[in-house]
């Protein structure tokens, strides 16, 4: 595919300033795009579309996503470094569930895109 380029080198002063002031740290950017890994994932996204559903222990996961526990187990310390899941223990169980709702909007929100 051919990108097309200026064919003058020109810069707008008005356009450069009006985006720069838009622009994040660094810090916001780094962990943007470690969420987005956490969703890069198909194993990882199956995970969170289940706990969009319900709260749920590593054995019903395996059940669910027919993956081997220790498959599970990491990405869920995965998707728990990165604040999107959140666990509790109930006995000898733990429990996962979805950290708060954000992350259930951007999946809805490119579900929607995918399906266009």
């Amino acid at each position: 595919m051919k990108v097309d380029v200026c064919k003058t080198q020109q810069i707008h002063p008005e356009i450069l300033s009006k985006v720069m002031s838009t622009l994040l740290i660094d810090e916001e950017y780094e962990a943007m795009s470690m969420i987005f890994k956490m969703l890069s994932d198909p194993t990882r996204l199956k995970i969170l579309s289940a706990l969009f559903v319900s709260e749920m222990c590593v054995c019903d996961l395996q059940e669910v996503l027919e993956v081997s526990q220790s498959a599970i187990s990491h990405q869920l310390s995965n998707l728990k470094q990165t604040r999107l899941v959140k666990s509790r223990k109930s006995g000898k169980n733990v429990f996962y569930s979805l950290n708060d709702n954000h992350i259930a909007q951007i999946f809805k929100q490119t579900l929607e895109h995918v399906r266009e």
